[in-house]
């Protein structure tokens, strides 16, 4: 009987890293989908979470008085709320809405 030892290659932390991620034997197979989701999860929850806070007060209706809606600007707990209104969806969108084409 013959044993034939190789020299394993020491294997990069990124090599490391995507071998876990796709290996299907771990018990919480997450995927590079998962990778995705659980990073823009987080990523939303934080965001979120910071928003409730200290987030600045926004003209909601165009009417020149702006509205608070974080705890810092005097809101308690329960009449705290993150508001997405028609300005804000505009204030991120108008770029694209008013692109004249898609290469702008």
């Amino acid at each position: 009987m013959t044993a034939i030892l190789e020299r394993r290659e020491s294997e990069s932390l990124w090599g490391r890293f995507c071998n876990w991620i796709t290996n299907t034997e771990n018990s919480f197979y997450i995927g590079w989908f998962g990778v995705l989701i659980i990073s823009t999860l987080l990523t939303a929850t934080f965001v979120f979470i910071i928003t409730f806070i200290a987030a600045p007060p926004v003209d909601i209706d165009v009417i020149r008085e702006p509205v608070s809606i974080s705890l810092l600007y005097g809101n308690n707990i329960i009449s705290d709320a993150v508001i997405p209104s028609s300005v804000v969806i505009g204030l991120h969108f108008y770029l694209i809405w008013e692109a004249a084409s898609v290469d702008e």
